[in-house]
């Protein structure tokens, strides 16, 4: 038996007391009780406002036909993050994926997380969107764990992370070739080759082409142009974002992003070397102007799963 223990599917109706609608199931009990003791009149006014801004958001978005990724914060954070996100997705995205959930896969519990959301989608038939990350508050959820007491949340080491994004990469795909074409869509926000070139290579097996639009790729204005361009120019779908807004904010979230590439710098220096070597090589053979056609590829429905 399939049951949403989270349903608060009216949470974006506004007229109704949030006290009531956030409730959770107490396993010893098996009777509701509510997620937060006590509400304030001041902290209900200031819940609804925030609910009315991002309704707002999305209905607009929805309107000019364009997508919103709701970014991913701290463990304590996220999980009152993911199910507003996946009330939202229940609402706006009937018809195409036009809001986006973030799942950081420097968790332990990515995973699990992203297999019940796109199942919930499946059951209730709405679009899912989701945006892969790797995790950008590690040294911070480890303190806190440990002053806390309680199990560290995130991934032992670089290649647990690593192993654990790629195998939501390839549970995703696996998901898509399973459901109609256009119900899923996804963006790798990554700016790691490796995982790059792993995800073309599971979309090529899973027969997931470019002009499918069904994956996108997504990079930091300034970061990793030697993948973003010819990712580009073979005719997938990629975007470079930039952040912005008062310094004090935009800084620190520019500060996490250079602590997850701390190679940014040998990255830069290998960005002119290929870029050297491709101005000599088109010099050489008299192709100027080139540029590359994106590979062919079998639609979704006829290509098989792979074993």
């Amino acid at each position: 038996m399939e049951v949403d223990l989270l349903d608060w599917e009216n949470l974006l109706d506004l007229n109704r007391s949030l006290s009531k609608l956030l409730v959770v199931p107490n396993l010893k009990t098996g009777k509701l009780q509510p997620l937060v003791e006590s509400i304030s009149p001041g902290e209900e006014k200031q819940m609804k406002s925030m609910l009315r801004r991002v309704n707002t958001i999305a209905q607009y978005a929805q309107e000019k036909e364009v997508r919103i990724m709701v970014d991913a914060e701290q463990t304590y954070f996220q999980p009152a993050i993911r199910r507003l996100t996946m009330e939202m997705m229940r609402k706006f995205n009937k018809e195409r994926s036009v809001v986006f959930n973030t799942y950081q896969c420097y968790l332990k519990d990515a995973f699990d997380d992203i297999v019940v959301d796109m199942d919930l989608a499946r059951r209730e038939d709405f679009y899912f969107g989701a945006k892969l990350v790797r995790g950008a508050y590690m040294e911070q959820e480890r303190e806190r764990a440990a002053s806390l007491g309680y199990e560290d949340p995130i991934n032992p080491s670089y290649e647990a992370t690593t192993a654990m994004y790629h195998s939501v990469v390839e549970e995703v795909m696996r998901q898509m070739h399973m459901r109609e074409p256009g119900k899923m869509s996804v963006m790798v926000a990554s700016h790691n080759e490796d995982t790059i070139r792993y995800t073309i290579q599971k979309m090529k097996e899973y027969g997931i082409g470019p002009q499918d639009r069904l994956i996108c790729f997504g990079q930091l204005y300034g970061m990793c142009d030697q993948v973003s361009f010819p990712l580009g120019q073979a005719g997938y779908s990629v975007y470079k974002y930039t952040p912005y807004g008062p310094v004090e904010e935009v800084l620190p979230y520019l500060s996490r992003r250079a602590m997850e590439n701390r190679g940014v710098l040998a990255k830069v220096k290998k960005e002119k070397r290929l870029l050297r070597r491709e101005i000599l090589r088109r010099l050489f053979t008299g192709q100027i102007l080139y540029k590359p056609k994106p590979a062919q590829t079998q639609p979704l429905s006829a290509v098989p799963p792979p074993p």
